[in-house]
């Protein structure tokens, strides 16, 4: 069998000490006659000298190229033999990795009720999540280096803010699939609080006759500056579910906050009636957008509608590449049902799910508000609307405070309750985001639309 490159350094280095060692011999043997290496000494003296010189430079050489092979070697979990034998059984050179089987998001999870539990004391809150150690040990790491202060000088400072990094972006990771803003592609992102020119009027051209003078244009600028909006909420808990908790508990709380964050972001995202308020929060990217009301339920009209739609993005020459609609699950589904006349489906692709509708994705959402006079279908091009996200979540434990238990708190210190009288606990979560329409035209929808497959019943459009 071919030795390997640290048995061969192990090798050469034997063989380098035994060529020493006779160095020395010789040395010694002249010393003792007290005279200098005759011929024969001299050249077996430098004839080893020159062997430990080469055997020097090629055990570096075998160093290099075990250093190069430690970099590029790939980690193999397990050093049981019977694995090892199955894994030769499997094929040669395949990489055993063991993950863990728990839910997304519930480390972040631990991390709240841990906090919620211990009142918010970090010491009590390290004792709280060492229970966990054996499958969530991040959530004792997080708690344990917010104890302490970071210093610049500390070669290790930097090491606490991996942990809790990857454990909000593993909660931010199970959040985004849920909401609408998560699952459409291509955003402009863009940082917050910073400056960005947009054109809001373009320069004119003329056909200009012979001597005549040429046309004088200006063009129109703005300033689009997308600041800091937070969303924010307040979930009170009992003080027995915290305690008491256990993998049910903890899906309970899990999927409390991503559905309550969820429905809030997609609601205020696409919500026609949802104005800006400065300083607070961005209008949705539907408020003030062109509306088309629909022209009846049946196939005809909303093939005719959807031509309307798209003729308002042609005639702004705003490509539509890179669009999604966006609707709710019930009208994508009806739309979805639609047959024409020989029973075929008239809209295949399209389910309550979403997929594509007139070769565009469509993002469908059960926090869509409907109209006035009926339900809506957005259309939107993701690419001409910006987005300002820090991409985590910020959260806080009181159980001493006392809180206006309301959706739409007043603020003036009326009908509060004491969550230390009734022994609850209080998880505040915290998101900045904001966005905008980059260009007024990027987005248009339909209201009013109705649409079911039996208003058309025979019609062979």
């Amino acid at each position: 069998m071919k030795p390997t490159i640290a048995e061969q350094i192990s090798a050469y280095e034997q063989r380098r000490a035994t060529a020493a060692a006779r160095m020395n011999e010789i040395i010694e043997l002249s010393a003792e006659d007290g005279s200098t290496l005759d011929a024969a000494q001299q050249e077996e003296f430098d004839t080893i000298e020159q062997d430990i010189a080469a055997i020097d430079a090629h055990i570096r050489r075998l160093q290099t190229v075990e250093a190069h092979q430690v970099r590029a070697a790939a980690p193999v979990v397990g050093t049981d033999p019977r694995a090892a034998s199955s894994a030769r059984a499997v094929g040669a050179g395949r990489v055993i990795s063991v993950q863990r089987n728990l839910p997304k998001g519930t480390a972040f999870v631990r991390y709240a009720i841990a906090l919620a539990r211990a009142k918010g004391n970090l010491l009590q809150a390290v004792e709280i999540a060492r229970g966990w150690s054996d499958s969530t040990p991040e959530v004792e790491a997080v708690l344990r280096e917010a104890v302490a202060a970071g210093t610049t000088t500390d070669p290790t400072w930097a090491a606490p803010l991996v942990d809790y990094q990857n454990l909000t972006g593993e909660f931010i990771e199970l959040l985004r699939p849920a909401t609408i803003i998560g699952r459409i592609p291509g955003f402009r992102r863009v940082p917050f609080n910073v400056k960005m020119p947009a054109q809001t009027t373009a320069s004119t051209a003329q056909w200009v006759g012979e001597g005549q003078p040429k046309p004088v244009s200006a063009l129109g600028f703005e300033a689009i500056t997308l600041g800091f909006a937070k969303a924010a909420g307040i979930v009170v808990l009992t003080e027995e579910l915290v305690r008491f908790s256990n993998p049910s508990a903890e899906d309970i709380v899990r999927r409390d906050l991503i559905e309550t964050i969820a429905q809030f972001l997609d609601h205020d995202f696409v919500d026609p009636d949802k104005d800006e308020v400065p300083g607070v929060s961005p209008a949705s990217i539907t408020n003030g957008a062109t509306v088309i009301q629909a022209s009846g339920t049946s196939s005809s009209a909303l093939k005719a509608d959807i031509r309307t739609l798209f003729a308002l993005f042609t005639a702004v020459n705003l490509s539509l590449a890179g669009a999604v609609w966006i609707m709710d699950p019930v009208s994508a589904l009806s739309i979805g049902m639609m047959q024409n006349a020989l029973g075929q489906p008239e809209f295949p692709g399209l389910d309550m799910n979403g997929g594509t509708f007139f070769g565009l994705p469509v993002i469908t959402s059960t926090n869509i508000p409907a109209g006035g006079d009926g339900k809506l279908i957005i259309l939107a091009k993701a690419s001409e609307i910006l987005l300002a996200d820090d991409g985590t979540v910020t959260l806080d434990a009181s159980r001493e405070a006392s809180l206006q238990l309301d959706s739409a708190p007043s603020g003036d210190g009326t009908s509060l309750v004491s969550l230390w009288q009734q022994n609850m606990i209080a998880l505040r979560a915290e998101r900045f985001i904001n966005w905008r329409r980059r260009r007024p035209e990027a987005v248009a929808y339909i209201t009013g639309a109705n649409y079911a497959d039996d208003a058309d019943a025979g019609s062979t459009t």
